[in-house]
């Protein structure tokens, strides 16, 4: 859930056509043009320097009569998908790229990193089916237990990651085109930080703000109460006895979740959100990435592949699993060009026939049918008790004894790649990621990432109080309140999302481009 030179992927959360001639951060802005102010028509040139663009604001508010003003804002409040039939179009267009499935995949993985912050307040959902005995819920099974499971999303994240990153450089590399090589390395490079931080830098300073106007009070009495949150009670982030105290403590906070010059997973968390983990994660992968990429800019495709697969098993000796998805997903987007998986044009209309392709034979779909199914079982490694589980004593016997990281992103790490690698082959998993619903999402996957826990812990925790205060808390009523909880915080928690992704993530990728192209030098 990012800006570049031209055509490039560096977005964490975003993914777009592998065109010569596109951006994902064009296609994010055109997407959000329609919720966008319009820029002024060019005038003449004048000698004398026009007002700020605050005065100019300012300026246009003092002119616009206040129902107008009051209106727009309804109108920018409204969910993107309930607008007019253009603003929905930008929002999930008829004509998507040819790798528009990973943008869906990426979509849905975010949804389930809430889904499972959401669940594992109220049950411990860390260990699978028929662990010690126990732990017979159907839902708990293999392949049903995957929607409610952070840590696998995270892994999907990840390798999406890499292949996005490196599948404009790659494609520049095996075409010889070293000057636009060198320019996308470059602005890659450069709005990685940007794209990544500035996000979560608004998302934090907006927690401040609910912070000092009591929105986690109302909230923390029950944030902390062991009758509903019966698993993990995530923490309120503490109030501080003045604004300054607290700008300043955030501040601090800030600049730590930089967390560059370490390697340790949590050195980036911060209690403002806890789940921002992940962002300096990607940031140094991404960085360890490019640096690959340009190490073996040169070289022949089978030498970099081998020095690709090299540092491959020297960061799965050194249980470095961050570092294995994003080479992984590398490793996909070479193989990709180099069985050209994504010559079709850069737009596809999605009610496309299949009809107008040749059709594959019947074995080879049903083969990477299997091993996608391979690769969500993989994926499905329960976070706890693996060697007492069934199905997985075999394969939690088999993790190295060397294996230093938490023991589930073995095998977890391991399905994603493969699964990922799978869908690629299959147009049935990629139809599926294709659906508009499942475009949205992925549009608006960022800002779901960064705004489920704000959103949760001040208006999402009045509705669960609520359910739980209709339904009770004993016995399978308290399945019935967390259910009823859920029908009112899912599409909250959506709708913060699709507004944060208009109001600030997109401009923060404009303001990326607006920022290196008035630093770089002009040819």
């Amino acid at each position: 859930m990012t800006p570049h030179a031209e055509p490039c992927f560096d977005d964490k959360m975003v993914l777009v056509a592998p065109s010569d001639t596109d951006s994902d951060a064009d296609v994010e802005l055109d997407a959000a043009a329609p919720f966008l102010s319009k820029p002024s028509s060019p005038s003449k040139p004048m000698l004398r320097r026009g007002p700020s663009p605050l005065a100019s604001v300012a300026a246009c508010l003092a002119s616009t009569p206040w129902r107008l003003l009051l209106l727009r804002l309804v109108n920018f409040l409204t969910p993107s998908f309930l607008q007019r039939h253009h603003a929905r179009e930008q929002t999930c267009p008829s004509r998507l790229s040819p790798t528009a499935y990973l943008d869906g995949m990426r979509g849905l993985a975010a949804l389930f990193v809430y889904f499972c912050h959401y669940t594992y307040q109220a049950f411990f959902i860390a260990r699978s089916w028929g662990y010690h005995g126990e732990n017979y819920e159907i839902l708990k099974l293999p392949f049903l237990r995957l929607w409610y499971q952070g840590p696998q999303a995270v892994c999907v994240f990840f390798v999406i990651s890499g292949y996005a990153l490196s599948y404009r450089p790659l494609k520049l590399i095996r075409t010889r085109a070293l000057p636009d090589f060198s320019a996308t390395m470059s602005s890659l490079t450069f709005r990685r930080g940007l794209r990544l931080y500035l996000p979560p830098a608004i998302s934090t300073l907006m927690i401040v703000c609910l912070l000092r106007l009591g929105a986690y009070e109302w909230t923390r009495e029950f944030a902390n109460d062991r009758t509903f949150m019966r698993n993990v009670a995530e923490p309120h982030p503490a109030r501080m006895d003045t604004t300054y105290e607290q700008l300043r403590d955030w501040s601090w906070q800030m600049y730590r979740f930089l967390h560059v010059f370490g390697w340790d997973m949590d050195g980036g968390r911060i209690p403002y959100d806890v789940h921002l983990w992940t962002i300096p994660v990607e940031f140094r992968c991404s960085l360890f990435l490019f640096l690959t990429i340009i190490g073996t800019a040169r070289l022949r495709t089978r030498f970099r592949l081998l020095v690709v697969a090299a540092l491959l098993w020297f960061s799965y000796r050194h249980s470095r699993w961050d570092l294995i998805l994003f080479l992984g997903g590398m490793l996909l987007a070479e193989w990709d060009l180099i069985r050209a998986a994504h010559v079709s044009p850069p737009a596809l209309p999605q009610d496309e026939k299949a009809a107008t392709a040749p059709a594959r034979p019947l074995w080879k779909r049903g083969f990477w049918i299997l091993v996608s199914i391979a690769g969500i079982y993989l994926l499905c490694q329960p976070d706890e008790g693996g060697s007492d589980t069934p199905g997985w004593r075999l394969l939690t016997s088999m993790i190295p004894s060397w294996w230093t990281a938490e023991q589930y992103r073995f095998w977890q790490s391991a399905g994603a790649i493969v699964f990922v690698g799978a869908v690629g082959h299959s147009s049935g998993w990629q139809s599926f990621f294709n659906h508009p619903a499942i475009q949205y999402l992925g549009k608006i996957s960022y800002a779901l990432y960064l705004m489920h826990g704000p959103a949760m812990h001040t208006v999402g925790y009045h509705f669960e109080k609520w359910a739980y205060s209709l339904t009770g808390v004993d016995g399978y009523w308290y399945n019935a309140g967390f259910v009823l909880g859920a029908c009112f915080c899912v599409p909250t928690v959506i709708w913060w999302a699709d507004v944060f992704w208009r109001a600030v993530d997109v401009p923060t990728v404009r303001f990326a481009k607006w920022v290196e192209g008035k630093c770089i030098t002009k040819a």
